[in-house]
């Protein structure tokens, strides 16, 4: 059974979190390790539902195994040309891995079909088809025209000067730089037609090619070049996960707590990162150096904020402003629309079952402070509206979930972690005499 407990406002010594390893950098890292002859470990990594999927099924490829170690994954590749899975390769619910395994396996030689789940196969993958096919590299869609399944038959691309939509995701982008650097070919541009939305996460793919010693840069706005070459090393380290560790942040900045959260901080490539910023003009108190972040809570206020560049802490920062003292507005956030679930609507769903007003547009919500009253917010199958919604059980009873392990996907030890932050807040503030924590069942 899983439960938050209800520990109040509280004022405590700071609780060290445990953070997983970043998905994002967990996805990329197990792509461009299968780029490379010979064995790759990657370290620290995020063991959840989306990597596991990603790594069984890069096991599938003739020439290349993958397993996991502890928390790492090892990659061992032995072939120069890998051979296509003979079966079809399913990720669940995985848009990331979904999407760059379509491209990946536009390199291997044979046919390769890419599916999923209900959902994944409603979400949009035709602009990286388009993409694909215009380079010359033949696919067909078995459902719906732009989305999964896909068959992808490998083929070396007829130019090396490829164009794609940014304005849906920038997985697509960040696919097709890493398919560019597996080319056979001096250099490959790829220019970004409408602009390119979540920007963030194209420079941590970026960064991770140039990491492993193979050029890939924005040589103006929004083109790109890559020149191809096998990643040159044997070991890529993944730090903390920037989304999952919003929920942290957002448990302190709510029970106006301190949270430190090591081995990511200001240096860090990780768009989410910046919820640190928008909790400080919320009101918390905030340090950040190199090495970690340290969040203290304080009474919040609401703001207005532009989240294009960190989707996947919209929520988090959603439930933070149920408790400001005046409405938050977020904005530039279309494409939450097309994430697991339609999470703009997930919200105000979620908010409005607790008793909360909150209003949505096209790409913008609205939420106003409120104190929930006891309900059910249902998940729709999806890790960040669980994770995001359990936190207001930190101060109020009766609120409850659906669904509790859909948060597998992202965060496997995401209750036991909130349950060490509980035990902390309720013994730091028993040895100070307060007042008597009650405790809450949340499932």
């Amino acid at each position: 059974m899983k439960t938050i407990r209800n520990v109040g406002i509280v004022e405590h010594s700071a609780y060290t979190a445990s953070i997983p390893g970043s998905k994002s950098y967990t996805n990329r890292a197990l792509i461009v390790a299968a780029q490379r002859v010979g064995t790759t470990r990657v370290k620290n990594a995020l063991i959840c539902d989306d990597t596991r999927y990603l790594a069984q099924a890069l096991d599938r490829f003739g020439g290349l195994h993958v397993e996991q170690v502890g928390g790492d994954f090892v990659v061992d590749r032995d072939a120069e040309q890998l051979t296509a899975p003979s079966e079809p390769l399913y990720v669940g619910g995985a848009g990331t891995p979904a999407r760059f395994l379509l491209a990946f396996a536009a390199a291997a030689d044979g046919q390769t079909t890419v599916t999923g789940n209900a959902r994944l196969s409603e979400r949009p993958m035709g602009d990286l088809l388009d993409s694909l096919a215009r380079m010359g590299v033949p696919l067909v869609c078995k459902g719906r025209p732009g989305c999964l399944p896909v068959t992808i038959r490998g083929a070396r691309p007829k130019n090396f000067h490829w164009r794609v939509n940014g304005t849906v995701s920038s997985q697509f982008l960040s696919s097709l730089l890493l398919f560019a650097a597996q080319q056979d070919a001096d250099r490959v541009e790829i220019a970004v037609e409408g602009g390119l939305v979540s920007r963030p996460y194209v420079r941590m793919t970026l960064a991770m090619l140039r990491d492993v010693g193979i050029d890939a840069r924005e040589t103006d706005s929004l083109r790109f070049v890559v020149v191809p070459g096998r990643p040159r090393r044997d070991e890529l380290t993944i730090e903390p996960d920037a989304s999952g560790m919003s929920y942290l942040l957002t448990a302190a900045a709510v029970t106006r707590s301190t949270v430190t959260i090591p081995g990511i901080g200001s240096e860090s490539a990780q768009g989410d990162v910046g919820l640190v910023h928008a909790y400080a003009r919320m009101g918390c108190k905030v340090k950040m150096d190199s090495a970690g972040i340290t969040l203290t809570g304080g009474e919040l206020r609401g703001i207005d904020i532009d989240m294009e560049t960190m989707p996947d802490v919209v929520l988090s920062l959603a439930i933070a402003a149920t408790q400001a003292n005046s409405p938050t507005y977020v904005y530039n956030i279309a494409n939450l629309r097309v994430k697991e679930c339609d999470r703009i609507a997930a919200i105000c769903d979620g908010l409005h079952r607790l008793g909360i007003q909150a209003e949505q547009g096209p790409d913008w919500v609205r939420i106003h402070p409120g104190r929930p009253a006891p309900g059910m917010v249902k998940t729709f199958d999806d890790h960040r509206v669980a994770m995001a919604f359990s936190l207001l059980a930190l101060l109020y009873d009766g609120i409850t979930l659906d669904d509790y392990d859909c948060v597998t996907k992202s965060f496997p030890g995401f209750w036991a972690e909130m349950g060490r932050f509980c035990d902390h807040a309720l013994g730091e503030t028993r040895k100070a005499n307060d007042t008597q924590m009650a405790t809450a069942v949340a499932a």
